[in-house]
């Protein structure tokens, strides 16, 4: 069994990096070239694990270029990896490898197909959310399933935290999954449509907070929107506040001493924050 992998994030490369600890090998790399998406969150290179194990690597523009099909089909792929990846796959690149193509959902899907599923899981107050492995389809995140790892959400979770866990439930999932693929033992399991739901794109502009949110949905989306999203934020006097770290007011609370913002019905303390003065029109 052949395996290509194509990836420009740290999941991904977490992901490669357990193929290879757990005894398993690649057989191609595809990555963008050097000088696109350098500001992209989670941005990485491929050059060093290629040299190291040595495989090939194909650097491109975009995932569907004729290059990545012929590619494919030269090193005679038959299941291959796509994640951490934006650009949604073209039908003839999921026909490209024999088997098919296995991307990863942080979310137990049929659950949260879309985008955003780290905030989302935070700003619904979610008690638990996961990763799902699964064979990629013309669909969104409609694909049947290889497997899943749960991640439990924490009281006071927050982007930054369960992004950790979600790189860690992608490194586990890889870990369990991958001998099945190669085995030829996966169990590929339909998704129920009767659960499904899709979670909308976020905007760094939905990080706004009101002053008429309950002081638990200025929580969550204060916890939600901070690193690696662009953090949540209020509007003063033609300065914009961005909130990375806060916790609600309690009687507890010394009054003297913290820098606070109050919403509906409480407060939430100001831990960590930066301010950017906004231009006059």
């Amino acid at each position: 069994m052949k395996f290509g992998f194509v990836t420009c994030v740290q999941l991904g490369l977490s992901c490669i990096e357990s193929i290879y600890e757990s005894g398993g090998k690649l057989d191609l790399l595809v990555t963008l070239h050097d000088h696109k998406a350098r500001k992209k969150s989670g941005r990485i290179y491929l050059d060093d694990i290629s040299k190291r194990e040595d495989v090939e690597l194909l650097k491109i523009n975009h995932v569907n270029d004729a290059e990545v099909i012929e590619a494919v089909r030269k090193y005679d792929i038959d299941w291959l990896f796509i994640i951490g990846w934006s650009q949604i796959a073209s039908p003839d690149l999921l026909k490209a490898p024999k088997k098919g193509c296995i991307g990863m959902h942080p979310t137990l899907l049929p659950v949260g197909r879309g985008r955003a599923a780290i905030p989302w899981a935070i700003i619904k107050g979610l008690r638990q959310t996961g990763v799902t492995m699964f064979k990629m389809d013309e669909g969104v995140d409609t694909g049947d399933i290889a497997g899943q790892e749960i991640i439990p959400i924490e009281k006071y979770e927050t982007s930054t935290s369960l992004y950790e866990k979600v790189n860690k439930a992608h490194e586990t999932l890889m870990r369990i999954v991958y001998p099945k693929l190669l085995n030829n033992t996966v169990n590929l399991i339909k998704q129920d449509e009767r659960k499904a739901t899709v979670w909308e794109g976020r905007t760094p502009e939905d990080g706004e907070l009101k002053f008429s949110m309950t002081v638990q949905e200025a929580d969550r989306l204060v916890r939600a929107a901070t690193k690696p999203y662009p953090g949540a934020f209020v509007t003063i006097d033609n300065k914009k506040l961005i909130i990375w770290e806060g916790r609600i007011k309690t009687e507890e609370t010394c009054d003297d001493i913290e820098c606070s913002i109050r919403f509906l019905d409480g407060s939430i303390i100001i831990e960590e924050f930066d301010v950017e003065l906004l231009s006059k029109i």
